[in-house]
């Protein structure tokens, strides 16, 4: 088949996989390939986790009958699917995934940090999101990120240290979805991330990898130098790493809930860090102590007859997904397939359509007005669509007129954002559906660290400027208490109003672009979950169209031929995945990153 061609091409000529893979090869090339040495990277795993890892290396989807978890590093995978052994319900895995993730993938979520959450509730058949996003600290002005001469300061002279960190949401959504659909009890959720924690866990070889090339940027702080860092040396793949201070942390959320975390000790060590930062930041008490998690609706968009549902403002995400798809509906993708130029250039195109749009308008609609409903309007798509018509890539693009319930104008915005985060994916027994997209933004967040975890740098996620350049006020600056606007897409596709699959991605704002081009793998081309997750990644934002190193030759030419940029890089997408069908469920997970699915 087409879609297997084209899968395969890029795995037999691609010059890279990403860090998990280039890091695994470089440990052990003569072995790396075989199951035991794929397995020992991560220390003590069980046989299913095993048989796993060997069914990702041989691109093969993980079958299930009852429930699935999809996450990306295998003991993270293995504490959830304990939970769901037990009878737990996906809210419960999540508590036990996360808060693994958080200790042995620290560079890209945990406790200092935030998400966003899509469920489906078998009992009701409703489905709702929790918005988790940090938030700016009161005391924060639209300049925070501006110099003495009204100038934005460099990115990364913005992220290190304790002005970029906004309040975590991360442990205030935990407790938020476990009461509203936990089954299990809330203390013993914590009890594999607490052993580990203490008795120590096995470097793997991304963590290794990452660290490493991070240097001198990751010792800005003294105890993230510690940690990461023992002897002077950075921490070594196959290394055992213990963190009795993030144990310590966990044992207080398992006896006092969240407000175990937004007062007291853990609090107290938070706001220390962040203000006795050499960059410091303006995190109080307070802020802390009135961190609130937001129930939101999901925004829907209707694809081949699905629909499409992810997270909305202060999320990017679930809105430009469904731009992207609700312009490509009336465009034959099934029939022109995979490894075709006109596939790709409708893709292309339709995300540089609405990256014009997110740029302009999304942003935490809390705060500003937001035309949401407007920019999925069906007849607002279609005439968007239009443009698409042509057969060369358009030469220019700009916002839209979406339709409004007020007025506004907004300027364009040029916050950065850059590949870091994490995705679970979990179906539970009861039926139960949970995509959950989670960060601490750019790899290793601040690099600023409290109680045993790393704390985020969110509010870079801001616009450093108040207003572009014709002097319109930007949607996304900052301000007080406001969320910074995400790509993080979260996604529930539900098919006669039940889930048929659950799929999100790391990435920053290439989130987008990952999490569409899957949803279109799968729906259009009749990949499997697991080739859908694979297949190479062609991705567009604002104008180069970005493709990852070996990409074949005809489609490589017949892009540039139909007028496009192309930059090769490394698109190091994290896309976890859950299909759930009539014979039960399959899970998927990225090749590009360290993750596994399980499923019983």
């Amino acid at each position: 088949m087409k879609h297997q061609a084209f899968a395969t091409a890029l795995l037999l000529c691609s010059a890279s996989w990403a860090a998990a893979q280039q890091a695994t090869d470089a440990i052990a090339p003569e072995a790396a390939s075989q199951p035991a040495a794929r397995a020992d990277a991560f220390g003590l795993l069980t046989d299913a986790a095993r048989a796993a890892l060997d069914a990702k290396a041989e691109g093969r989807p993980v079958a299930g009958q009852d429930w699935m978890v999809s996450a990306a590093h295998p003991l993270a995978v293995q504490a959830g699917a304990r939970v769901l052994e037990a009878g737990g319900s996906a809210a419960d895995a999540m508590v036990a995934v996360q808060t693994v993730l958080g200790l042995v993938e620290p560079q890209s979520s945990g406790l200092g940090g935030g998400a966003f959450l899509v469920w489906y509730d078998a009992g009701t058949g409703e489905l709702t999101t929790l918005d988790g996003r940090e938030t700016a600290p009161m005391a924060a002005t639209p300049r925070l990120f501006l110099d003495d001469e009204g100038q934005p300061l460099e990115f990364m002279e913005a992220v290190v240290g304790g002005l970029s960190v906004g309040t975590p949401g991360t442990p205030a959504l935990l407790e938020a979805a476990h009461r509203r659909w936990g089954r299990a009890n809330w203390s013993g959720l914590f009890d594999d991330a607490i052993r580990l924690a203490e008795d120590g866990f096995t470097v793997s070889p991304r963590l290794a990898s990452l660290v490493a090339g991070e240097g001198d940027a990751l010792q800005a702080d003294a105890a993230t130098t510690d940690y990461f860092f023992p002897g002077g040396q950075p921490v070594a793949a196959g290394a055992t790493l213990r963190n009795p201070d993030y144990a310590e942390t966990l044992r207080l959320l398992a006896a006092e809930g969240a407000d175990g975390f937004y007062g007291g000790k853990v609090a107290e060590g938070i706001v220390a860090a962040v203000r006795g930062a050499d960059n410091p930041g303006l995190l109080s008490m307070q802020d802390l102590s009135a961190y609130r998690v937001v129930e939101r609706p999901a925004v829907c968009v209707e694809y081949r007859a699905h629909d499409v549902c992810g997270m909305g403002p202060p999320s990017s995400g679930g809105l430009t997904v469904g731009q992207i798809l609700g312009m490509l509906g009336g465009y034959d993708l099934a029939a022109l397939g995979a490894e075709s130029p006109e596939s790709w250039r409708l893709i292309g195109d339709a995300s540089r359509l609405a990256f014009a749009d997110r740029g302009r308008f999304m942003a935490d609609s809390d705060h500003v007005p937001m035309p949401t409903e407007g920019l999925i309007d069906p007849a607002y798509l279609a005439d968007r669509a239009k443009l698409l018509a042509g057969d060369d890539s358009l030469p220019e693009v700009a916002p839209g007129n979406p339709g409004w319930s007020h007025a506004a104008l907004w300027g364009q915005d040029s916050s950065l954002e850059l590949p870091s985060t994490t995705h679970i994916s979990i179906v539970d027994g009861q039926g139960n559906a949970l995509s959950m997209t989670t960060t601490i933004e750019n790899g290793f967040g601040s690099r600023v660290m409290a109680n045993g975890f790393l704390l985020n740098n969110e509010l870079t996620d801001f616009s450093f400027e108040t207003h572009d350049e014709n002097g319109w006020p930007i949607a996304n600056a900052l301000a007080p208490g406001k969320r910074p606007r995400s790509s993080m897409a979260p996604t529930i596709v539900l098919k006669d109003d039940r889930p048929v699959m659950v799929i999100g991605s790391p990435g920053g704002s290439r989130i987008i672009g990952y999490v569409a081009r899957a949803i279109v793998a799968h729906l259009d081309w009749g990949m499997d979950i697991q080739q859908a997750v694979a297949a190479p990644n062609i991705v567009n934002r604002f104008g180069p169209m970005d493709v990852e190193p070996g990409l074949p030759a005809t489609l490589a030419e017949g892009l540039a031929a139909i007028g496009f940029e192309l930059n090769e890089t490394e698109l190091t997408s994290g896309l976890q995945g859950i299909v759930i069908g009539p014979d039960g469920l399959t899970g998927g997970a990225d090749r590009r990153r360290e993750g596994i699915a399980l499923g019983g």
